[in-house]
């Protein structure tokens, strides 16, 4: 991630970064997505130059068969041994079973790395998929192991989370991608309000992270993000907004350093010694690095 104008000492943290091996797991969605339907593993992410700045990262879950899950944060810890940078591993675990998920929690909670959970439900079609009462249960299971959630949905789905989150307030939950707004049609209401009402809640934090993703991908401009980033920041404030890359996603719209420059401009308006929470400082609280 390129960070122009900072200190040579400057650590960030990116917690967003994801790693699959489709040799090794099955990955369904891969199959809509030929561009990234290969392995992606820490040493592509440690090629490229302008990571200099990363010290540490979190690895989020992608998205493999559910009967993998266990199996991928395992070797997702393994990678560790080589990348040192891997702090910590978001992984999945089916919270909608309610109190049986402690069963995979606990076999979790022996791998030293896990730090928090995420159960993806931006493709569930039922608006209210994570009000029901078995997934409250499962969600509410998490603060048993100090574990934080990922909120990873669109922006259509935000009224639900916010009533979860609210329902949940021993718990950690971050949103992942600041909501997938719909940066590509210029449409952010109602998003705005939703976000001012999810950052009321002082158990929630944001994840400026997946942007690009979310404008046009072969045609987005930094000034296409400032909206949303403004908005977050003015909403949840400097101390519960956090940095990712989301790579590989991030490569079907730019390369890392683009992503920097975005960021640079979209937080031109930031004085570089009020960054420190963004950089790194809110992550490694957030997530008990």
């Amino acid at each position: 991630m390129s960070v122009p104008e900072v200190s040579a000492t400057l650590s960030i943290v990116d917690t967003h970064v994801h790693f699959w091996d489709p040799a090794r797991f099955k990955y369904p969605w891969l199959a809509g997505v030929p561009a990234l339907n290969r392995a992606f593993l820490p040493g592509a992410y440690a090629a490229q130059a302008p990571l200099a700045h990363v010290g540490q990262m979190l690895f989020v879950e992608c998205g493999c068969d559910s009967a993998s899950s266990l199996e991928e944060a395992r070797w997702v810890a393994s990678l560790a041994a080589a990348e040192p940078r891997l702090r910590g591993i978001v992984a999945r675990a089916a919270v909608e079973r309610g109190k049986a998920v402690h069963e995979i929690l606990a076999a979790l909670s022996e791998i030293e790395l896990v730090v928090g959970i995420r159960r993806n439900i931006e493709s569930e079609t039922d608006p209210e998929f994570c009000l029901t009462s078995e997934f409250i249960a499962g969600v509410r299971a998490l603060s048993a192991y100090d574990y934080s959630f990922d909120l990873c949905v669109r922006h259509h789905q935000l009224p639900a989370v916010i009533e979860l989150v609210r329902r949940c307030p021993e718990v950690r939950f971050v949103l992942d991608h600041c909501g997938k707004p719909a940066i590509r049609e210029r449409v952010f209401d109602p998003w705005r309000e939703h976000i001012r009402q999810l950052a009321a809640l002082p158990n929630s934090f944001c994840k400026i992270s997946g942007l690009l993703t979310e404008a046009d991908l072969a045609d987005w401009r930094p000034s296409d993000l400032r909206p949303v980033v403004d908005h977050v920041l003015a909403s949840f404030g400097l101390e519960r907004v956090m940095l990712g890359s989301d790579w590989p996603v991030l490569r079907l719209a730019a390369n890392q350093e683009r992503w920097g420059e975005a960021l640079e401009y979209c937080l031109a308006g930031v004085a570089h010694e009020a960054r420190a929470g963004l950089w790194h400082a809110n992550a490694e609280a957030f997530y008990r690095l």
